[in-house]
């Protein structure tokens, strides 16, 4: 008799415990997170990633941004399906050539990435409007360039050969605040490079112009490995 009167209370038991794990889960994820942005905790590095890319900390976040889309119209990073993203920052109103070999370069290395392939998307970001972006002569023409076109605007290139890069435009306030990196310093040049984003929407690593393709693949491959998202 005493067994099967405690067989409910000991179910009911069972159910809040499972029910229990997830809310336990999050909540240890949101702590752990908060110190991550403080800058108090250099996750990426405690978990033992090569670390090629140099960590920004504490990370910058970009969903309160206010973006606009290649046709003008506003656009904010929650409108993006969450992925770990390679963004391509440029400055000004020209694409240079060095800013072509970030998204050429960016490009070799998503289709590195084989079956994590769709783990994974590439962003344009600029402080001018992508259909009025101009682009220097391309060196590394892409598939379905037209042969009579020498010059064009970041748009047009990305059509041609970049098909599902998105470009988005922000000002060169809010520009300078999330790459700072790429503002120049004192006396010297501007620092080049790229960024990975993560699903959550925080930029959390810059990948200088000289680091090689398997350095970076290294940090990629590791990161998705190692994380659910």
């Amino acid at each position: 008799m005493s067994s099967q009167s405690e067989a409910p209370g000991q179910g009911r038991a069972v159910l809040l415990l499972i029910a229990g794990i997830p809310l336990t889960m999050m909540l240890a994820a949101s702590w752990l997170w908060y110190f991550v942005v403080q800058g108090d905790l250099n996750l990426v590095g405690a978990i033992g990633t090569a670390n090629n890319g140099t960590l920004i900390a504490p990370p910058r976040e970009v969903q309160p941004v206010a973006f606009a889309d290649d046709a003008g119209r506003p656009f904010r990073w929650d409108d993006l399906e969450p992925r770990w993203t390679l963004v391509v920052a440029s400055a000004g109103a020209t694409c240079d050539a060095a800013c072509e070999r970030r998204i050429w370069f960016t490009r070799q290395i998503h289709i590195a990435l084989g079956r994590e392939f769709n783990r994974v998307r590439r962003v344009f970001i600029a402080d001018h409007a992508s259909a009025s972006l101009f682009m220097v002569a391309p060196e590394l023409k892409p598939e379905g360039w037209p042969a009579n076109f020498e010059s064009g605007t970041v748009q047009e290139y990305l059509a041609a050969g970049h098909a599902g890069m998105v470009a988005l435009e922000t000002t060169p306030v809010v520009f300078k605040e999330l790459f700072s990196e790429l503002t120049p310093k004192s006396g010297s040049d501007q620092d080049g490079g790229w960024y990975l984003v993560d699903p959550a929407g925080w930029i959390m690593m810059h990948f200088q112009d000289d680091l090689g393709y398997k350095a970076v693949i290294a940090d990629l491959k590791f990161l998705l490995k190692n994380s659910g998202g």
